[in-house]
């Protein structure tokens, strides 16, 4: 017999940003981003939404929605009926951006519907992960989506995931360039070969490795970490200004890199000069491109999914 989750509950849930990939961390690193979604939930009756900001005209406003229904199925799946839903979404993570925006949406879903379950039947954290890596099928941005921070994550041979969290130098940022136009993960990964050879994964491990050193001790090797040799090139055709842009900041120091599958590109940036150097190079090639792009610099997020319980 189902049991059935309690009305009147009511909480507001904040995923972050991300970013995955990191140049050679393909499927792998993810940072997470002080950047967030925020989404107002109430159990009662009825279902509603209210969206705001990205997608607020296309998105649906029905039990539809992703959030409502994946709450459902994560109920479902722990033997609990639905309710109704009353959501209000304010979307401010951009969609098709490599920003990680469906990871925040599947990790905001499913710690919302944990959160509102009684609490002898919450699996937490790890169930929040586990629910939302199988559901984007792999794990790089909803690890730190789930835990902040920076993620080094990986799918087990049963098909569960893990992940650890790697302490960041203090001095890291990131600077961002969103462009006005998007593209879709699915057109971004059609693009990329089955296989590649030995050679060529030999130079990516080398190069994720130094990544990590980079990120965690000594950014002075993030130019060198951030080379990647697995899927950059492979879409630059499908994100020809990002792959210009890219091009560009690398080319006097900075160690830019395609933000998940694009188009956005984040630069890893050391200090507040090659961060204001970072911006002044966007700027000047957004004044000459097809594209308008829009500058963000957010702080890196230490803290993953949000849950206030009003």
């Amino acid at each position: 017999m189902e049991q059935q989750i309690a009305a009147g509950q009511q909480l507001i849930v904040e995923p972050p940003a991300t970013s995955a990939n990191l140049g050679p961390g393909f499927d792998s690193l993810g940072l997470a981003l002080e950047f967030r979604d925020r989404i107002q939930i109430r159990t009662g009756q009825h279902t509603s939404v209210q969206i705001s900001g990205d997608g607020a005209e296309s998105l649906p406003k029905d039990a539809s929605h992703l959030i409502i229904a994946e709450m459902y199925k994560y109920w479902a799946a722990r033997g609990f009926a639905p309710v109704g839903i009353e959501l209000q979404a304010e979307n401010n993570i951009p969609h098709a951006r490599g920003m990680g925006s469906s990871a925040a949406a599947i990790v905001a879903a499913y710690a919302a519907a944990d959160a509102l379950l009684p609490e002898h039947a919450r699996g937490g954290q790890q169930a929040v992960f586990q629910a939302a890596a199988a559901w984007e099928g792999h794990p790089d941005n909803v690890a730190p989506a789930v835990f902040g921070g920076l993620s080094i994550s990986t799918t087990n041979p049963d098909g569960s995931f893990s992940t650890a969290l790697v302490p960041l130098h203090e001095q890291v940022r990131a600077v961002l360039a969103i462009p006005s136009n998007g593209l879709s993960t699915e057109v971004a990964r059609g693009v990329l070969p089955a296989q590649v050879e030995h050679s060529v994964a030999a130079a990516n491990s080398a190069s994720a490795a130094l990544l990590i050193h980079a990120l965690s001790n000594d950014p002075s090797f993030l130019l060198a970490g951030t080379v990647d040799y697995l899927h950059q090139s492979y879409r630059g055709a499908s994100m020809p200004q990002s792959t210009e842009l890219i091009a560009q900041l690398r080319a006097v120091g900075l160690a830019a890199v395609v933000s998940g599958a694009g188009p956005t590109v984040m630069t890893l940036v050391a200090d507040e000069d090659q961060a204001a150097r970072a911006v002044e190079q966007i700027q000047r090639f957004s004044a000459q491109s097809t594209v308008s792009w829009r500058v963000e610099v957010p702080s890196l997020a230490t803290k993953g999914v949000t849950v206030e319980v009003l």
